[in-house]
Order: C-alpha cells, then sequence, then structure tokens
C-alpha cells in the first residue's frame, strides 16, 4: 500500500561546487517529488557529527561529517508516495560506479565518500534528518 511521505535530500558539497544543483533538482522533480522546503547551507563539523551520529560506531564515520562539512550543501524536504524508497532508488547504490545508469549517483557522484547526494534510508530516519535542517517546518 502506498502513502504520501517525506524524505531528506542533500546535494552534497563535490556535486554543488561542480555546479549540478539545477541537474539534480530536475532528476528529482522529473521523478515525480514535490519540494516541500529547500535550502543552501553550510554544517559545521559539530552539526556533521550530529546529523550522522547514527554512524559513530563505523569507520567512516570521520570522513562523512568532515565531508559534509567541507562545503555548502543544497537540504531538501521531499515529498511524494513512498518518498523514501522512490528516492533511494533514483540516487543509486552508493558507490557510483555501482549504481544503475540514470541514477543520480551513477551521473553526479565521483566516488563512494563524494556520492553527489544523501538520501534518508527510513521513514523514521527521514522525520529525524528533516527536523535536524527544518524544524519550523509548516507544512
Amino acid at each position: 500500500m502506498s502513502s504520501t511521505q517525506h524524505t531528506l535530500g542533500i546535494i552534497k558539497p563535490t556535486a554543488v561546487t561542480q555546479r549540478h544543483i539545477g541537474d539534480i533538482i530536475k532528476y528529482i522533480e522529473q521523478a515525480g517529488f514535490r519540494i516541500r522546503a529547500l535550502e543552501l547551507t553550510k554544517i559545521s563539523v559539530k552539526d556533521g557529527k550530529a546529523f550522522y551520529e547514527v554512524h559513530s560506531q563505523q569507520p567512516f564515520y570521520e570522513e562523512l561529517y568532515n565531508y559534509i562539512a567541507s562545503g555548502e550543501v543544497v537540504a531538501m524536504a521531499l515529498e511524494k508516495e513512498n518518498a523514501v524508497a522512490d528516492f533511494r532508488k533514483l540516487i543509486g547504490a552508493t558507490d557510483p560506479l555501482q549504481a544503475e545508469p540514470g541514477t543520480i549517483r551513477k551521473d553526479f557522484g565521483v566516488s563512494i565518500s563524494e556520492n553527489a547526494v544523501h538520501g534518508s534510508d527510513s521513514p523514521e530516519n527521514a522525520e529525524k534528518e528533516i527536523a535536524f535542517f527544518f524544524p519550523r517546518r509548516s507544512w
């Protein structure tokens, strides 16, 4: 059974620097997502640690928070039926070399760590992640 959901998407620093924001948003909109909130922002190392805290026991944790804090990002609250699963499919595998053709990571990712975008991995995490960037949402 499908239902309207929200998910968080982040265009990561390398994709922002390489001026892929418009192209990535085009992929998202053409896939039927509605952008409910959008912000170009810079995340501090402290906030990067908090955002990726769920991965704090992983060996790649430090790389994650340092990378997300390395430049500007675009945070987006997205809405669609089955938003979490559909966005994960649209962005593709973490490793751009393994991602399916036509996915965001395949077309704009540079490496596993510089893979162009972040997408929430569950509806529960989506709500937490959206609140992290958009705590006063009114939609």
